[in-house]
């Protein structure tokens, strides 16, 4: 049985922060591993998202993964690289879950 379409762009979202990271860990992609695993992780993630398109609303689906990746970024660049935690920071990240609700809902 295939997968769920919104299960395809959650995992493409989670593996838009994966890549997203790795972006930072590659320094400039002068490290071969995190630039490797960080081009992988960008080329599964652009898969499953295609996949997911197929039978999703593309700009509902695009949001939703840009959603997940830009949310989990900025949490996880606030808990691995010591990011500021200011309150318009997380003000922000409020309203992007919040967006992406609402595009679910939709």
């Amino acid at each position: 049985m295939p997968a769920s379409p919104w299960v395809l762009v959650l995992i493409a979202g989670l593996l838009e922060v994966a890549w997203a990271l790795g972006l930072k860990w590659s320094d400039g992609f002068t490290r071969l591993l995190p630039t490797t695993l960080t081009i992988l992780g960008a080329l599964a993630s652009f898969f499953l998202l295609a996949q997911a398109m197929k039978s999703l609303p593309v700009g509902t689906a695009y949001a939703v993964w840009t959603g997940i990746g830009a949310l989990g970024t900025a949490t996880l660049g606030m808990a691995l690289f010591g990011e500021p935690a200011t309150l318009m920071r997380m003000a922000g990240v409020a309203l992007i879950v919040s967006g992406i609700i609402a595009l679910k809902l939709a």
